[in-house]
C-alpha cells in the first residue's frame, strides 16, 4: 500500500527557497500522478501544483506561477517541488498525494487518494 512522506519544509525569510521532497514507501512513485498542495490556518486546502507520471505534463496555481516547479526523478523514487521567491502568503503546511487528475489546466483535489502527512513552510523574518 502506497504511502507518502514529505519532507524539506522549514522557516525562510521573504524572498528565500526551500525544496520539498515527496517520497513513497510501499510503491514505486512512477505510477502515479503527484499532487501538491497546502493549507493554511483557518484556510480551505489549496491545490498548487502537479505532475504526471512521466513528467511531461505540469500544473501550476497562478499565484505560483514562475516562482515555484515541480520536478520528479522516478530513478530516485521522489518528486520535488522546488520554491523560490518565497513570500509570508506562502506560509502552510504543504502535502503531497497521489492518484488524482493533473492536467495543463487544472488538477482536482478530490481525486487524490492517498496522502501525506505534510511538512511545515513558514515565510517570515
Amino acid at each position: 500500500q502506497l504511502q507518502l512522506v514529505e519532507s524539506g519544509g522549514g522557516l525562510v525569510q521573504p524572498g528565500g527557497s526551500l525544496r520539498l521532497s515527496c517520497a513513497p514507501s510501499g510503491s514505486d512513485l512512477e505510477y502515479y500522478v503527484i499532487g501538491w498542495f497546502r493549507q493554511a490556518p483557518g484556510k480551505e486546502r489549496e491545490e498548487v501544483s502537479c505532475i504526471s507520471r512521466s513528467g511531461a505534463r505540469t500544473y501550476y496555481t497562478d499565484s505560483v506561477k514562475g516562482r515555484f516547479t515541480v520536478s520528479r526523478d522516478n530513478a530516485k523514487n521522489t518528486v520535488y517541488l522546488q520554491m523560490n521567491s518565497l513570500r509570508p502568503e506562502d506560509t502552510a503546511a504543504y502535502f503531497c498525494a497521489a492518484g488524482g487528475v493533473c492536467t495543463t489546466a487544472e488538477m482536482i483535489s478530490t481525486s487524490y487518494k492517498t496522502w501525506g502527512q505534510g511538512t511545515q513552510v513558514t515565510v517570515a523574518s
